[in-house]
């Protein structure tokens, strides 16, 4: 009888200790893709001598947890990443271990024992500085205001089993405040987010610009809090 195949790691019993890892993600970082993050981290952490805790099974693979994915080319300094280990190390030196190797533009604010379950992020809060071609930093803030002020904001939404189906945002986008710096139009959002339902800054500012008849001339956005359901700041 042929021998069956075993998992490589199949004898490791490695007790594992769970980390929290906030982090910021700033100026030149935001442009790295979400893959390329898990990549980044990954070699952050062997240059820094982490001791990673590896899955058990046929394909062991480093634990390493995004709960929530951030937008390419948005900035946060509320970024979450959970790791596990298979030593316990104190939570300020796996933090400025980690912050000596990071590149430009990324830093652990914190290191922790995770409280919250990643099921519960409910939102997320945005900071969006921007201004349409041919408008003011005014007028982008009033034409905003009654962007929110309609009934329905139906957008375009692809599914597997329906296809491409029109999609009521409009319940979802909670204006929080609205300002002008600089020449621009400043929107605060809250959004849904996480496992249950998640929309993103660009389907809103992609409807609004439909909305207006114009195109985003110059934007920065930058997510400030993730929150529960009861509106508690996850981190």
């Amino acid at each position: 009888m042929a021998e069956m195949l075993q998992p490589k790691n199949q004898n490791l019993r490695l007790t594992k200790y769970e980390y929290r890892l906030v982090f910021s993600k700033e100026g030149r970082a935001r442009y790295i893709s979400h893959l390329d993050l898990l990549r980044t981290f990954q070699r952050v952490f062997k240059r820094a001598g982490i001791p990673l805790w590896y899955t058990q099974g046929f394909n062991p693979h480093a634990y390493m947890m995004f709960p929530l994915a951030l937008s390419l080319g948005t900035d946060s300094r509320v970024e979450i990443l959970d790791i596990a280990l298979t030593e316990k190390l104190p939570f300020d030196e796996v933090r400025d271990r980690v912050n000596r190797e990071m590149p430009e533009g990324m830093s652990i604010i914190s290191a922790g024992e995770p409280v919250m379950k990643h099921t519960e992020i409910a939102f997320a809060e945005y900071e969006i500085r921007f201004c349409m071609t041919g408008m003011t930093g005014s007028e982008t803030e009033e034409s905003f205001l009654r962007f929110g002020e309609q009934e329905k904001i139906e957008v375009e939404k692809r599914t597997k089993k329906r296809g491409i189906n029109l999609v009521d945002i409009r319940p979802h986008i909670n204006i929080l405040g609205t300002d002008r710096c600089e020449g621009l139009a400043v929107i605060s959002l809250r959004l849904p987010a996480g496992t249950e339902f998640n929309l993103n800054t660009n389907v809103v500012i992609e409807a609004f610009e439909s909305f207006c008849g114009s195109k985003v001339d110059l934007i920065y956005t930058k997510r400030t809090k993730i929150l529960t359901k009861d509106l508690e700041n996850f981190i």
